[in-house]
């Protein structure tokens, strides 16, 4: 895989609240591929990446925030809508 990419620092919020709320997500990945799972939690290793942390099909799955290219609440109450995730602009 490649070199980690921090994500944009102002996207972090919507991922801690789809996690908050548990949100079942459509995830589209940067490769094209597409993932309905629910959002659990985020976490970053020890050497810095950071992932979410996504349960589908009552397995747990992390994904490399930098992997991600958007993400749409499935819920119908949700507080935001799709949400395209860019290149990094902070560090970690």
């Amino acid at each position: 895989m490649t070199r980690y990419q921090p994500l944009n620092c102002d996207l972090h919020d919507y991922l801690e609240i789809a996690c908050m709320r548990g949100y079942q997500l459509d995830i589209e990945l940067i490769d094209g591929q597409r993932l309905v799972a629910r959002a659990i939690t985020t976490r970053t290793s020890s050497d810095k990446e950071e992932f979410m942390v996504i349960e589908q099909a009552g397995a747990q799955q992390d994904i490399r925030l930098d992997q991600l290219f958007a993400i749409t609440p499935l819920d119908a109450n949700a507080e935001f809508g799709r949400i395209v995730l860019s290149e990094a602009s902070c560090g970690i």
